[in-house]
């Protein structure tokens, strides 16, 4: 096991010298699952760490298909499911979809896609070549990218949910300036999910909307928990306070994942990483002890004077 306060280098720096072994659930997690919540208004849950795959996609043509099915394997053997996906280059999602209908990986993945298109027609296009690059005739979620064309798109997704492509339906936001357009939306129609922006250093979504989510009763899938990457530059080598030992987190990863979890809003987090060590090192902070309110505004407290 790390050291407490280690630093995000000095774990992962421990982690390459264990081997790919280190990417595998320690032993004391090994023997638990990783936590789930229910999706509102079904029987089902999902796990509540994912992968937001969009750069590891986009590098399949230039190093293969070989990292990107790395994290997802990583992603799996620490108990997770949810991977997110944004269609981008069709030789890129082609490698995608054979990656994701490998025989260990077919059945243990909840697959999403976005539809970031204008007018019905490019829509429907679109979604039929993500059926056919990812070699599914059902997607898991199928969400409409930053509310684009929503008008449209929205009949669009109803109608694949009503045919059975698509299991659940959703929307995407990234940033505060689509919120006000979201809640317009949100007062018309009931999505089943929502994926929104938030983490210990975007703090915006907590007050109104992640309350109103909860009580509308739509899945929330949380985007940008480390602000792209912004969030590591920002800390630099600073040292993980000690005291956040007391609810397991052993590195600035584990920080903002730790402080997002605890919403009860909160159905599933999208980590942002192509790297393996990473992805087993966020799906560690889905295990241990959350943190109480009194400790996330002591979070909060550190983060704000970065």
């Amino acid at each position: 096991m790390t050291d407490k306060t280690t630093t995000r280098r000095d774990f992962l720096a421990l982690m390459s010298a264990m081997g790919i072994s280190g990417l595998a659930p320690v032993a004391s997690l090994a023997q638990a699952q990783m936590p789930r919540r229910q999706i509102p208004g079904s029987s089902e849950s999902v796990p509540i760490i994912g992968l937001g795959s969009s750069k590891p996609v986009s590098q399949i043509t230039e190093k293969g298909i070989g990292p990107i099915a790395q994290v997802l394997r990583v992603l799996v053997a620490n108990g997770g499911s949810v991977v997110d996906t944004w269609p981008r280059d069709p030789a890129n999602d082609a490698g995608f979809g054979e990656v994701i209908s490998m025989a260990d990986l077919r059945d243990s993945l909840f697959v999403t896609t976005k539809i970031d298109k204008v007018g019905k027609e490019a829509g429907i296009q679109q979604f039929r070549q993500t059926q056919r690059l990812y070699q599914r005739e059902v997607l898991d979620l199928v969400q409409i990218f930053s509310l684009t064309d929503i008008e449209t798109q929205w009949p669009n997704l109803k109608d694949w949910k009503e045919s059975g492509s698509a299991r659940y339906i959703g929307v995407t936001v990234a940033n505060e300036e689509l919120y006000e357009p979201l809640e317009r939306f949100l007062k018309q129609e009931k999505p089943d999910f929502v994926q929104i922006n938030y983490s210990i250093t975007e703090r915006g979504a907590e007050v109104r909307m992640l309350p109103m989510f909860q009580d509308l009763g739509i899945g929330v899938i949380i985007n940008r928990p480390f602000m792209n990457g912004e969030y590591f530059q920002k800390l630099g080598q600073r040292a993980v306070p000690p005291w956040a030992a007391n609810f397991d987190c052993e590195t600035w990863a584990q920080f903002s994942l730790k402080y997002i979890l605890p919403h009860p809003a909160i159905t599933c987090v999208l980590t942002e990483t192509s790297n393996p060590a990473h992805m087993a090192e966020n799906a560690r902070a889905a295990f241990g002890r959350l943190p109480d309110y009194a400790e996330r505004k002591r979070m909060t407290a550190v983060i704000d004077q970065v």
